[in-house]
């Protein structure tokens, strides 16, 4: 006989594992307790040492889905160390608070196949509920409140359970064996509904409003919201982490109403579907897609169109779908249903004829989503935004927007990681020293806050925050503090180091400065673009596919970054580690007039880099010329010749922008890269008419030195835009021309790292940055570059965008502060 205490690590509160744990027990005759504490699980057994070994083993092998054992530690019990008072019996007792916060939350899961039966069941008391769930699914990490994971530390704690739900609750043998937030109609939140009368909702509106209380009551909110829908109405609905604004997505006037509302004219729009099968009738879906889609995480997915253009081509396999959507770009954003409540939703809707919901974010652009019902209702509905609201009495505690995900090339890679993927931790690389917990305050835009957390055995885990925006106003920075305050507080982690991006004005990094200043801590400040850079060697590293004080060149292709040097890098080669790196290459740096209104009006951007490369006088041009009133030609060259607000930039974002101007394709941006975004679309429109004439070996390749070894080798633009607006002379298609213009950039790009990996011995390039996010860029760069024979690396648990930034500070303020301490 063995008595043993058993210590159960990673994502094990909140996925059924103390039910799992038990149901174990009782088939190996284990006797003894289960329960949840703040760092994971905890067990002691008494059995058979060959039926504890079977035990043990079925910890790791057969968890639950969603579970993610990290560690089972088994420390064998002196005779009296046995603290149960009946071996005869396996028991789960109740949670303890004792033990340090260091175990995982899981993120939300989709509602599980079991219980959407249930739901669509009309025999099944939850039939038509609108929170059915079990211990195999539902809401958790928006839900929860302080650890141990149990109901009284949740939004649920509100909510009593009936006679039925509690007998389900302690019945090892049912589903809902402590499922947390396990309730009916009897006893669990509702959904409400409330409307605006007459397009007023200011006083104007139903007194009291509806509640879903009984199954007729909550349908009948579900009915009058999809004919609110069916009849062109936009209604804000709550969901996990926050509310979504939906409307008909087949329904033109609709779309362009909500896009007039929410002011987001032209960004796209994501849609919901019920299924795989209308999915499909949308978008062309790979295995990897598919298993995306309809897994228990349910992101956005970005899949490319069935047609790209107007209308959807006449046939009758094809959903229709508002121009206005997506416009013409060859992806689209599809989801399916991940609540029971959307479930409910996509069903109703279907008996309307609409098979797809436009599901965008719940908030004025550029502000965080609301996640409070009152809230939601004055700044969505009050405000004229939506005519309805759909909400319901359970408490969101964390705001979590969807994630955004696509596959490249067979691999999954984030764009947005949020909901279902946070805050998962990430790992980072294995140190030679102690290191303390640094939080990484992230960048500016697409901006996520990291924490850091380093166990006995040196093994260092990142908390990387949801998704959390553009951190350039007082809204969306209280969203910021209230990611950080919640990790702080959730994991009980204390920053003893802070790292930051270098940028000055920085909202993020200016509070950081404050900090360490403030509590004396020390302060690792992080260039943009080694972050990016060490973002991926770290995701590397920690894979066992790079070498811990391995060199790589580093390929950081964004909009903005500021520069060691006072410049707005963004067209970086870096020769890099984690610790630090060299800057070997460049874009030639050119006027940016304004500044940001050179980013907003791309063609400000084109008039000074055309200027630069002494191109304004080519025919080519007069099309962008003809575009600027007289005025504006003249105050931009007047602040370009005195540097009047002109900073020096070498983005590759900005060159993307400046093509896109050129070639007449988009002038002014109404959302963060417009121009690049559609430039691609055109170079894909170019390849899908077979019309693509690629250009020769040498297109886009110029060196400013040739002993550039002296110094950092500049890429000169010069040839390429020559190139570009001699076809546009010529009377080429500019579709045509923008896939001349990403070939010319992956080949003269792919050629200038070849040279310097051959200088420095290094075989490996990473690539990072916002401009990866176009597609046909990035498989052209990779497979150039792995035809020279160079391992590619590119990121698949971080967004390539600003999103895998605060990752790359924790790696490189942790690398750093290892360096420090060994010295």
């Amino acid at each position: 006989m063995r008595h043993v205490h058993i210590h159960v690590t990673g994502i094990v509160q909140g996925v059924g594992m103390r039910p799992f744990v038990y149901r174990e027990a009782m088939a190996h005759g284990i006797c003894g307790w289960v329960l949840n504490a703040g760092d994971g699980v905890h067990i002691e057994a008494h059995a058979l040492a060959d039926a504890l070994d079977a035990f043990v083993a079925a910890l790791s092998e057969h968890a639950p889905a969603a579970a993610r054992v990290e560690r089972v530690d088994i420390a064998d019990l002196e005779p009296g160390g046995w603290s149960t008072t009946d071996e005869q019996g396996f028991h789960i007792v109740a949670s303890q608070d004792q033990t340090a916060h260091t175990t995982l939350v899981s993120p939300d899961i989709a509602t599980c196949d079991d219980c959407l039966r249930e739901l669509f069941d009309p025999a099944d008391r939850r039939y038509h509920y609108p929170f059915i769930n079990c211990t195999n699914c539902g809401p958790r990490f928006t839900i929860i409140r302080s650890l141990p994971y149990d109901r009284a530390a949740t939004s649920m704690d509100c909510f009593p359970m009936c006679p039925k739900c509690a007998a389900e609750y302690v019945d090892p043998l049912d589903r809902r064996f402590h499922a947390q937030p396990d309730a009916c109609f009897d006893c669990g939140p509702h959904i409400t509904w409330r409307e605006a009368v007459n397009g007023n909702a200011c006083g104007n509106s139903s007194a009291t409003p509806a509640v879903g209380t009984t199954r007729g009551a909550s349908d009948a909110i579900i009915e009058r919201c999809v004919e609110l829908l069916a009849s062109g109405g936009i209604v804000a609905i709550k969901g996990l982490g926050g509310f979504h604004l939906s409307c008909d997505a087949a329904n033109e006037q609709a779309v362009a109403e909500l896009r007039r509302r929410k002011r987001r004219s032209n960004k796209p729009l994501a849609v919901m579907v019920r299924s795989l099968a209308d999915a499909g009738r949308l978008c062309h879906i790979d295995d990897a897609e598919r298993e995306l889609l309809a897994g228990s995480i349910r992101p956005i997915v970005l899949l490319r169109r069935r047609t790209v253009g107007e209308g959807n081509g006449g046939s009758p396999d094809i959903l229709a779908l508002a121009p206005s959507v997506a416009h013409d770009l060859p992806e689209l954003g599809v989801m399916l249903p991940y609540t029971p409540l959307q479930h409910l939703l996509l069903a109703a809707a279907a008996s309307h004829d609409m098979h797809a919901l436009v599901m965008t974010s719940g908030n004025l652009s550029e502000e965080p989503i609301e996640t409070d019902d009152a809230l939601a209702w004055e700044h969505l509905v009050a405000a004229g935004i939506a005519d309805a609201l759909l909400g319901n009495d359970r408490a969101i505690l964390s705001r979590y927007d969807d994630s955004v995900v696509r596959v490249v090339d067979g691999d999954v890679m984030p764009v947005r990681r949020a909901r279902g993927y946070a805050p998962q931790p990430l790992s980072l690389p294995a140190l030679d020293g102690t290191t303390p917990c640094v939080l990484a305050c992230g960048p500016q835009q697409k901006a996520t806050i990291a924490l850091t957390r380093t166990d006995s055995d040196g093994h260092t885990t990142c908390f990387v925050s949801q998704h959390i925006g553009d951190v350039e106003n007082g809204a969306t920075f209280d969203a910021w503090s209230a990611a950080r305050s919640r990790l702080e507080n959730l994991f009980d982690l204390a920053p003893a180091a802070l790292a930051c991006d270098m940028h000055p004005s920085y909202l993020s990094s200016q509070w950081a400065r404050e900090q360490a200043r403030e509590h004396d801590l020390p302060l690792i400040e992080v260039q943009h673009h080694h972050a990016h850079i060490a973002s991926v060697m770290a995701e590397a590293i920690v894979a066992g596919r790079l070498a811990p004080d391995a060199r790589v060149l580093g390929i950081a292709f964004d909009g903005t970054g500021a520069g060691t040097d006072g410049t707005i890098w963004g067209g970086e080669f870096l020769v890099a580690r984690l610790t630090d790196f060299e800057r070997v290459a460049h874009l030639r740096a050119w006027a940016l007039p304004g500044g940001a209104a050179s980013v907003h009006d791309a063609r400000r951007n084109a008039f000074a880099l055309l200027s630069e490369l002494d191109l304004l006088e080519h025919p080519g041009a007069a099309g962008l010329l003809n575009s600027l009133d007289e005025q504006t030609r003249s105050i931009t060259a007047t602040m370009i010749e005195r540097g009047i607000n002109s900073p020096r930039t070498s983005s590759m974002g900005r060159l993307f922008d400046a093509a896109t101007a050129i070639l007449g394709i988009c002038g002014q941006a109404t959302y963060e890269g417009e121009p690049a975004i559609e430039l691609e679309a055109a170079a894909w429109r170019a390849l899908d008419s077979e019309i693509a004439h690629f250009p020769d070996d040498n297109a886009g390749y110029s060196a400013s030195d040739p002993s550039w070894l002296d110094g950092p080798y500049v890429l000169d633009q010069k040839a390429l835009f020559e190139a570009l607006l001699g076809g546009i002379e010529a009377g080429a298609p500019a579709n045509r021309l923008a896939l001349d213009f990403h070939v010319g950039i992956a080949r003269s790009s792919a050629r200038i790292a070849s040279d310097i990996c051959v200088h420095e011995g290094i075989d490996t390039v990473a690539l990072s940055g916002g401009v990866f996010m176009n597609r046909l860029l990035l498989q052209l760069l990779a497979r150039e570059l792995k035809s020279a024979g160079l391992t590619v690396l590119a990121p698949h648990t971080v967004p390539v965008n600003d999103g895998c930034i605060a990752y790359g500070q924790a790696a490189v303020a942790s690398a750093r502060l290892v360096q420090i301490a060994s010295q």
